[in-house]
């Protein structure tokens, strides 16, 4: 696999349409992806003393979160509704590969900064729901 740059990790909220379109949430410095799966463990005994999963079973999920400079773009927007409304939408990430992680998501934190001198960023927690696919 070859080396990707950090920078071509993208966030992308969809449209809202039913085949959505998606526009990159502009202004982002970092990114950040978890695959997370809960095991379900049926170990009995004749696992011969070693621990034996499930395979399929358990809650699988996804975690995103990024952190930016607000520009004030149309996706920062409809972020922003997103989790003042508590709606789940489209949400895609794409890398330099041209792999892509899209579905639906839950903004579960917003968090705005800013000071005197420097530029107005934020923080944002997205958690799956439902399945994610990798294209």
């Amino acid at each position: 696999m070859a080396v990707e740059k950090g920078s071509a990790f993208l966030l992308k909220v969809g449209d809202g349409a039913a085949t959505p379109a998606f526009a990159t949430v502009a202004g982002m410095r970092t990114t950040q992806l978890s695959i997370n799966g809960e095991a379900v463990v049926v170990t009995n005994k004749g696992s011969g003393g070693w621990r034996d999963l499930l395979s399929g079973a358990g809650v699988r999920s996804v975690s995103v979160s990024a952190a930016g400079v607000f520009t004030g773009s149309a996706a920062e927007t409809r972020v922003k509704s997103h989790a003042l409304a508590g709606t789940i939408d489209d949400y895609r990430l794409s890398f330099e590969s041209g792999e892509t992680l899209t579905g639906r998501f839950l903004v579960t934190r917003l968090d705005y900064a800013g000071d005197f001198n420097g530029e107005r960023s934020y923080t944002v927690n997205l958690e799956s729901s439902g399945p994610v696919v990798a294209a």
